[in-house]
């Protein structure tokens, strides 16, 4: 084992965003399987779990009640309503994994990007995916054939606000690829590893090395 692998790290905190159809799914999934030194990050819902879904593993299920509790108390480093139902991200977890050197991948939109900016700037490094082209986004889209051609409507007409935030982000790829995609992440991802700022034991492995000297 290098040098390099056992000066301490703090961990980082992941966000892929993407307008619906882009490849951002794709993308992750393949990070997760690939990079055991990353994992995706759990949401608190008010939701009723779905079939299949277990609390802890898929989601942390809690009440309206409950939710607005951890709000008032600080526990989310971002949180939002969607379609009438809460999410947020518990602080807890992640910055346990974050002290452990781990990094944590984040599925959120623009707005839950700035509320992590907010919270943890320092820990996060964040990735705009973008389309090749507003008509390979709709061929995409419709290739799927998961949704009806309202919603496919709908998704595209949302995606031009979703893009316009394009400028909010550290790094962006274009997804023309998904293996070339996936090798651009890990390549943000390995050079973040070494950002001097992150290498919270270099201090202590410089000092060796100079009293070795």
């Amino acid at each position: 084992m290098s040098n390099q692998h056992k000066i301490k790290r703090r961990g980082m905190m992941l966000v892929l965003s993407s307008p619906s159809g882009a490849g951002k799914t794709t993308i992750s999934r393949e990070l997760l399987e690939r990079d055991e030194n990353l994992s995706m990050s759990i949401s608190t819902t008010t939701r009723p779990p779905r079939p299949g879904e277990e609390d802890g593993r898929d989601y942390y299920f809690t009440s309206p009640e409950q939710f607005k509790r951890m709000v008032s108390n600080g526990e989310f480093l971002e949180h939002a309503v969607v379609f009438s139902n809460s999410y947020g991200t518990p602080r807890a977890p992640v910055e346990t994994a974050l002290a452990k050197g781990l990094d944590v991948l984040f599925d959120v939109d623009w707005q839950g990007t700035q509320q992590l900016a907010h919270s943890a700037r320092h820990d996060l490094v964040s990735i705009f995916i973008l389309p090749p082209s507003h008509q390979e986004l709709e061929h995409r889209l419709r290739k799927r054939a998961q949704d009806t051609e309202a919603v496919v409507r709908e998704r595209m007409s949302k995606a031009s606000s979703e893009i316009s935030h394009w400028d909010a982000y550290d790094y962006i790829i274009v997804n023309h690829h998904v293996r070339d995609s996936v090798s651009g992440v890990e390549a943000i991802i390995a050079a973040e590893r070494l950002r001097r700022s992150r290498q919270t034991g270099l201090p202590d492995f410089v000092k060796g090395l100079i009293g070795e000297g």
